[in-house]
């Protein structure tokens, strides 16, 4: 419920910068968000350490591991705003967060060997297949840009880094606010360094989507993620996390007026019992139906 709650945060990003930002640049909007965002998450981290008063610096084999976490974030951004400004909100999400199971799990095997649950792959697959059919839409008039599905895959590839960093630590005995906000805190390092180059966005509607964004879609959003994923495996987080494309449809097309093709639709539909496959777990699906 917790990555669930997350997700839904999550898939508010994209409709936020369209009502908010639609003309910022995708890489000012990106770094803004998670030098607010990472910055908090990094304060709520350390406060534990403070109040201890010894705060330890992390082993020197993690300072890696986290530094690679911070470029998945910080990568992240522009590629997911990219692919929205492209597509829509809709498309672009969907594929953002619906590529990032399988990549995830294909690295968890190789890196960790972690094998997926034959529930993982069933959902899994039943998710790629509605990507494969989202992407044979742009043949259509109207259909997806290819360049737009192509950064939309490089930040679904982004977040599996992520999610993988995150539970990397989670397993070496990290909290989970430890956790994401060491991650984040380097990434905020590293957009911190980006607005310098990029300008800070200075318009009203500007500033009220980086306030959502770094609020809500990150700091709320990745302790809520963080919890759940220490119960979880990351690539049934990453499954999990399909909601975010679902509820950022959702207010495409209400809020922002987008409309989906009859493929389109199809791929959505997908998507969506591949996260049902998934959600429900394997005992006691009567009561918990109930």
């Amino acid at each position: 419920m917790l990555v669930l709650l997350s997700a839904v945060c999550f898939g508010s990003t994209g409709t936020a910068v369209e009502l908010g930002a639609p003309d910022a640049s995708p890489l000012a909007v990106g770094a803004a968000r998670i030098a607010l965002g990472g910055a908090l998450l990094a304060a709520v981290a350390a406060r534990p350490l403070l109040r201890r008063g010894r705060p330890t610096a992390p082993p020197h084999r993690l300072v890696g591991v986290v530094a690679v976490g911070a470029l998945g974030v910080v990568a992240y951004q522009p590629l997911f705003f990219a692919g929205t400004a492209s597509n829509g909100v809709a498309v672009g999400a969907v594929v953002a967060l619906g590529s990032a199971p399988l990549v995830t799990g294909l690295l968890a095997w190789l890196l960790g060997g972690v094998r997926p649950s034959r529930r993982w792959v069933a959902a899994t697959a039943v998710a790629v297949v509605g990507l494969v059919v989202l992407a044979a839409s742009s043949g259509e008039a109207g259909g997806a840009s290819p360049l737009g599905l192509v950064a939309s895959v490089g930040a679904g590839a982004s977040y599996s880094v992520f999610a993988l960093v995150t539970k990397h630590l989670l397993d070496a005995g990290w909290t989970p606010t430890g956790s994401v906000g060491a991650v984040f805190g380097g990434a905020a390092a590293l957009s911190a360094v980006l607005l310098m180059i990029t300008g800070v966005p200075t318009g009203a509607g500007d500033l009220a989507a980086v306030l959502w964004l770094g609020l809500v879609t990150t700091a709320l959003a990745y302790v809520l993620f963080s919890t759940g994923l220490r119960e979880l495996t990351a690539p049934t987080v990453a499954t999990l996390t399909l909601a975010e494309p679902l509820t950022a449809t959702l207010l495409g097309l209400l809020l922002l007026g987008e409309h989906l093709s009859a493929l389109q639709a199809v791929a959505l539909l997908l998507l969506a019992v591949g996260l049902a496959v998934l959600a429900v777990p394997a005992r006691g699906r009567g009561r918990v139906a109930a």
